[in-house]
């Protein structure tokens, strides 16, 4: 059975009586109004304000199939069932059924509309925390269902809770999450036997990671909020999101643990086969490049169809970071560059989405101008890894430089030292790794705050200082000039850092004038409210926004005095921010800086510092 059968069996399924869904449309990979998170990771992730109680203009129960990129399993690809980027079949009840509804309508679903055989589904359900009491309601369900006691296990927190931060004790204040209850397909024990599993002799589970067991669906029961760091609260409605991955469930509808096989991926590694002469599923090592190849091109091309390209900032980067591991692995393979293009291996992915056909020509030409110039790179960096070797000063630190200077990764250097005789002693390998660790460090710290959107975190000061940049941009638009947008934005507990387009560094009559506005406003302790609203509607609003192209169909857009339409200040924002502009307190532009030929840096800090 083909990916896109399932995806509307699924979405036909939960449109029927009596399950009576609306079908709403995916949210693009970007949305430039969620300041939270480069990607959409999850089907939830446009539906939060609904979560949170706001109505949604479809009503209360939503299905769709959403497109999702998660990099936080970009180190796991290269087995048989994780990738960065894959849809997820989602259905919600904001504050409509519960359990008993979901996991029968999801167990019959499976059961009956897939025909998974009953006997081959195991279920983890949530086994409490000091905060939160184990679900014994979701287990008396699937006991009912038919399900034995012997395949229901609990777990705790680190297994059946989720959020978009993690466990409880992670989450950031303002932050949804619950229990959930998760549905694996058993392949059998002679999976978990297999000489090769490191599992084979040891009690397996269905989160024991041996390959026996898939995991299909997660029933998410959204019913806390974060109010404190140390406490959570119940949300006023008890919510469902579902969440299952397409590919997986592809997977076990044709009866094969490996999802590389399923149609969505079979003919880009057909592709690769041929341009390599190496058949897929003949040896670990190569199918680890096989699976890496074709799933970061699928991301990439993706990516580059929603408007992103190549480059070293935010959403740039990661592009930049897929298509390069997959020319990577294609040189472990022997592709040959001169002979074949690396667009001619993504190809069969144009079938997938409408965005990626209409948009062909320019993603096959950023694929390839990509192979161009990394692999300049690798040819400078093998050109100074021989001087290395001539001169013997290669060892763990010198091959780390080279990875971190011309992006010449390990494996490569590894495998040209041994064509040549040369081994690194296993002390250099931890000094490489020790200096990888230490450059991941700092690049985490570095963009964390970036990669959330500009938010250190969700503290009271910074969601100040966010509401501030709101009215700092009104200022500037009133005062200033009526064109200037937001080109970036970087706030901490401390200060915020505040990039607009303009020609020239503002003089000082100009910053006297906003930074007077902008304490004049929050001195008159106005309102700040936000309004759920089409995409359509919202631009009639005049409410400021940027490539407004790539926000979902709806959006929120926060507001600062009286009505919307006689606000002082609106945009498309995903939030956080206080509830009235006296909160902020006083502030100050502390100093300017001129960072581009049309951009302007400005700092603001507290008054009282």
């Amino acid at each position: 059975m083909k990916a896109k059968e399932i995806r509307r069996k699924y979405i036909k399924f939960f449109l029927a009586s009596p399950r009576n869904h609306l079908e709403i449309n995916p949210a693009p990979l970007v949305l430039e109004e969620d300041p939270t998170t480069l990607f959409t990771s999850a089907g939830m992730q446009p539906l939060v304000p609904y979560l949170l109680g706001k109505n949604h203009p479809l009503g209360k129960r939503l299905v769709n199939s959403q497109p999702c990129l998660r990099l936080n399993d970009i180190d796991e690809v290269g087995d048989n069932r994780h990738t960065t980027f894959f849809e997820m079949l989602g259905n919600w009840s904001l504050g409509d059924y519960y359990k008993k509804e979901q996991l029968e309508w999801l167990y019959n679903f499976f059961t009956k509309e897939l025909a998974l055989e009953k006997e081959r589904l195991w279920i983890s359900v949530f086994g409490g925390s000091k905060d939160v009491p184990k679900d014994e309601e979701s287990y008396d369900i699937w006991r009912k269902l038919g399900i034995p006691e012997s395949r229901i296990y609990f777990y705790g927190v680190e297994k059946n809770w989720w959020s978009m931060t993690g466990v409880p004790k992670d989450m950031q204040v303002g932050h949804i999450g619950g229990p959930d209850s998760e549905v694996f397909y058993d392949f059998g024990e002679e999976i978990n036997l297999h000489e090769k599993s490191s599992f084979r002799n040891k009690p397996c589970h269905p989160n024991c990671n041996c390959g026996r067991f898939l995991e299909i669906g997660n029933s998410v029961f959204i019913q806390y909020k974060k109010v404190s760091d140390e406490s959570l609260e119940e949300l006023p409605n008890k919510n469902v999101d579902f969440g299952g991955g397409l590919e997986r469930i592809t997977a076990v509808v044709n009866k094969d643990p490996d999802i590389f096989k399923i149609d969505l991926f079979n003919k880009t590694i057909l592709n690769v086969e041929e341009a390599v002469g190496i058949k897929y599923g003949t040896s670990d090592k190569t199918d680890k490049n096989f699976r890496i190849i074709s799933d970061h091109l699928r991301a990439a091309i993706i990516l580059i169809g929603e408007g992103v390209v190549p480059s070293n900032k935010l959403h740039g980067y990661v592009v930049r970071r897929l298509i390069r591991r997959a020319i990577f692995h294609l040189k472990l393979l022997g592709f040959d560059f001169k002979k074949s293009k690396i667009s001619d291996i993504g190809y069969p992915y144009t079938a997938d989405f409408e965005i990626v056909r209409n948009s062909w020509s320019n993603i096959k030409e950023e694929l390839n101008l990509e192979a161009v110039r990394f692999n300049y790179a690798l040819e400078r960096g093998l050109r100074k890894l021989e001087i290395l070797i001539k001169d013997k000063k290669i060892n763990g630190k010198s091959a780390f430089d080279l990875y971190q200077t011309e992006g010449l990764p390990l494996d490569l250097t590894l495998e040209i030292l041994s064509e040549r005789g040369i081994l690194l002693n296993q002390n250099d390998i931890k000094i490489f790794k020790k200096e990888f660790e230490k450059h991941k460090d700092l690049s985490r710290t570095a963009s964390s705050g970036i990669f959330k959107g500009g938010l250190a975190d969700h503290s009271l000061r910074v969601i100040r200082f966010h509401t501030a940049a709101h009215i700092l941009l009104a200022s500037l638009r009133k005062l200033v000039n009526s064109k200037i947008v937001q080109k970036g934005q970087n706030i901490t507990k401390e200060r915020l850092r505040f990039d607009f387009s303009y020609s020239r560094k503002l003089t000082s009559e100009e910053l006297e004038s906003v930074e007077g506005l902008i304490n004049k406003i929050i001195e008159k302790n106005l309102p700040v409210n936000f309004k759920i609203m089409s995409k359509k509607e919202a631009l009639k609003t005049g409410a400021i926004h940027t490539f407004y192209e790539k926000y979902a169909d709806t959006v929120k857009v926060y507001y600062i005095g009286g009505s919307i339409d006689k606000a002082f200040s609106k945009e498309f924002c995903g939030g956080p921010h206080v509830s009235k502009t006296g909160e902020i307190g006083r502030v100050k532009i502390k100093k300017q800086e001129k960072i581009g030929t049309e951009i302007v840096r400005v700092y603001i800090t507290a008054e009282n510092g």
